[in-house]
Parts: structure tokens; sequence; C-alpha cells
């Protein structure tokens, strides 16, 4: 289960942040490996604060735990001729690391693996950059010799994602009174991207519109609703409407009931619970505007079937040789990349999957 990951507790920002800084692919930087580690310090004091008023940490490594236990105990029912499974988590800036995970995996002998990312909707940026980690470690053995394995990369409109994310909104509405709820407007948010990723024709932001399709469309359209982004860093370029500037601007038009709907997340984080649940919905009630955010996927009983939904469809596909061991994004290299492992890993997944 690949994810960016966040620090489980507050004096493990600084290396997240690092690491973070130091991923050309997510954050391309001149001088990287020198600028990382100065922009890294500089950010810790006031991220590490941002995790304090979280609770002391992220709880996302907690979720995706439970995430990928459950699912490998139904993924034994519904899929019995691969069974048992064992679900791992590989993040790319936080503890266990890739590195950590795969020795982990060779020491438990494992001959056939899926790289499941939990990012629903693919971007060069962050489902190619846990890849390309994914792809280092397997070039230099990390994982054992003779591992098969195979890829899910993206299922941004799978049904049960798409009712997981349904329910959440419905109990989030049912918190404003009856009369009111139908002008209630959802706003979607999802992690932006620099426009210099954008323009190059990265599919994040096509796939997460499409997510946001399918959930209105699962909602009969009952609502206004409007996908904006959040968490833009630096003072480059990036997709807009930031969340904030969008409830502001529906306070002065007079809309002052909102739904916040994180769309692109598996499970609570920081951006959900500082960025959203502190920042966002504070500004927003100086506005007037009463806010309610759509519960994270955490725990749902039918998120976590979908991913074993989607990880038994995979199997028996490939299995049956349905499927081949990658999408067909892997085999392309990334419009205006320059990281010669994303042109490679369909190479070495079909090597390593024969």
């Amino acid at each position: 289960m690949l994810n960016m990951g966040g620090p489980s507790t507050v004096p493990e920002t600084h290396d997240f942040l690092k690491n973070l800084f130091s991923d050309g692919d997510l954050i391309p930087l001149p001088f990287q490996s020198i600028l990382a580690p100065i922009i890294a310090r500089r950010r810790t004091p006031q991220i590490e604060k941002q995790y304090e008023d979280i609770g002391g940490g992220s709880p996302i490594l907690k979720y995706t735990k439970i995430q990928g236990e459950r699912m490998a105990a139904l993924l034994d029912e519904l899929h019995p001729a691969t069974a048992p499974h064992k679900a791992y988590v590989a993040f790319r800036y936080a503890r266990p690391l890739t590195d950590e995970t795969a020795r982990e995996m060779k020491a438990d002998g494992v001959k056939r693996a899926v790289a499941f990312t939990q990012y629903p909707q693919y971007s060069c940026s962050t489902t190619g950059s846990s890849l390309n980690e994914l792809y280092r470690k397997g070039k230099t053995g990390d994982f054992g010799d003779g591992v098969e394995w195979s890829v899910i990369d993206r299922w941004g409109t799978h049904s049960g994602f798409i009712e997981a994310v349904a329910q959440n909104i419905e109990r989030a509405l049912e918190k404003f009174p009856a009369e009111h709820r139908s002008d209630v407007v959802l706003l979607f948010s999802a992690h932006s991207l620099p426009m210099s990723v954008v323009n190059r024709g990265d599919p994040y932001i096509l796939e997460v519109s499409a997510s946001v399709n399918a959930v209105m469309d699962r909602l009969g359209h009952a609502n206004p609703y409007r996908l904006v982004w959040q968490s833009q860093v630096g003072p480059s370029a990036w997709m807009g409407m930031q969340t904030g500037e969008a409830l502001k601007g529906l306070a002065r038009l007079g809309r002052k009931r909102v739904v916040l709907v994180p769309i692109a997340f598996t499970s609570d984080h920081i951006e959900t619970l500082y960025e959203l649940d502190l920042e966002y919905a504070k500004e927003a009630r100086e506005h007037g505007v009463e806010v309610h955010r759509a519960e994270s996927l955490n725990e749902s009983p039918v998120f976590i079937r979908a991913l074993a939904d989607l990880a038994a469809a995979h199997l028996k596909n490939h299995s049956g040789g349905k499927i081949g061991p990658t999408s067909v994004q892997l085999g392309l290299r990334c419009p205006g990349c320059t990281n010669a492992t994303c042109g490679a890993q369909k190479a070495w997944f079909a090597r390593a999957g024969r």
C-alpha cells in the first residue's frame, strides 16, 4: 500500500519534510540536495506546531494499517487462490519508508506482490514518485530475487470508493436543517498541483474531476458543488481556485452553508485535520459560513470492501491473462518528465512478472 505518509510523532516532522523536499518528482528544485535540507529546517517549527494541534502526529499510518489488515482478511475470502494475503505499508516520506518495507517483505520470503497505490487518482508527482522509488529499490535487490509484481495505479471512479465518499457526504448533510439541505454547497477539495505539472499533461486534474462527477451522479446532483484545491506551497502558480478563497467567495455570494469533501485522500492526515478542520473552517466561520466536513474514509467498511474488490479483481484478471502486470500509464514517460525511471518502470515490472 503506497502513499506519501506523514510523521506519526512530532519529532519525526523534520525527517518527513526533508524527504519530501528532496523528491524531484514531487517538488522539482534547483540545487535540490542543497536547498531541500534548508527548506525543511526552516519549515519544521511551523509544521511541528500544526501536528501538535491535531494531536501530536499524523494518523495516516494507523488508518492505512487498519485498511490493509481488513482488506487482506476480505481477500482471503474473495480470492482464496492467492491466500493468505498480507498488507504492507510503504510510505514515500515517513516511516515505514520503501526500503524498510522491502527488508520486511524479503525477510518474509514474498514472491508475489501487488503495488497498490493509495492515491485514488494518478499523478506523476505522487503515484509516479512512489512507483519510481519502488523501481529503484527493486533494481538494487532490496525486495529479494524472483518477486512477481503487478500494479494497481488508479481507481478514482471505482463504485465502492464513490459509494463510501457519497455516504460520508450524506451524513454531513444531515447536520443541516432539512429545509436548507438542498441549498448546501458541496466543496470537493483535493491537493493542488503546480501549473508546470498540469501543463505538461499530468492526468491528475481530470481524474479528480471524474471522481467528483461520479460522486455527484450517485447523489443525484441534488446540491450545488464545486471542485477546489488546497495545500499550495511557494510562490509559483498552482491549480486553483484555492479552497480558502472559494469559501470567502461563497460568503460574499450569501451561500452560508457548506460541506467540505476530501476527494483525493484515503484517510485523515494534516491536510484534513489541520488545513480543512482548523484553518479553513475557522476562516469560514469568521465570514458567517456554517461548515461541516464529510468524514475521511478511515475505517469505513464500504471503502475497505472497495479496496478488497479492487485487489481481488486485479488478481483474478492478472492470473487469467486479461491484463498485463502494469497499466498503460506505466509504459509511458510522463509528458515533459526528465526522470528516466518513469519510462523504465514498465520494462522492470514486466521482467519481474515474466
